[in-house]
């Protein structure tokens, strides 16, 4: 017995297939950091999406990276910074850094929501985690998104 296809069924598959075409287009940017002269080991990568009110939502994960007290000269915390598409940079807040239950490796997250458009995103140590300017030592960066 042959079955016939009826249209609403191609229109039904239609629409799931611009549904899914339009989720992938408004996928979020990704952005991996370039290896840290200062902390080899660390890895991470930032993730930047626009939500609902067209602010920026911008999420860091970072692996092993050194507690900041352990660095030469020993610092006190890491604060994360952004590069806007209006060419000024700023302190996005601090990341905090720690092993989680079972596990040996350092890992550390951030999340925050900007208004600005981010370029780059860069992480330094720093003695204070509220500075207005970042420091000279930088930790890891991203190329340009």
């Amino acid at each position: 017995m042959n079955t016939i296809k009826l249209p609403s069924n191609y229109l039904l598959t239609g629409m799931i297939a611009i549904a899914l075409l339009l989720t992938l287009s408004s996928c979020a940017k990704k952005a991996v950091f370039q290896t840290s002269t200062v902390v080899p080991a660390a890895r991470g990568s930032v993730k930047v999406k626009k939500d609902n009110n067209n602010n920026q939502v911008i999420s860091v994960e970072i692996l092993d990276l050194a507690e900041p007290d352990r660095l030469q000269p020993p610092m006190k915390s890491y604060v994360v910074w952004m590069v806007t598409d209006e060419n000024s940079t700023k302190n996005l807040g601090q990341i905090q850094t720690g092993t989680k239950f079972l596990s040996k490796s350092l890992k550390g997250s951030f999340k925050t929501v900007s208004p600005f458009k981010p370029v780059r995103i860069f992480i330094t140590a720093e003695n204070e985690p509220d500075v207005q300017y970042p420091g000279m030592y930088v930790v890891l960066t991203t190329s340009n998104f």
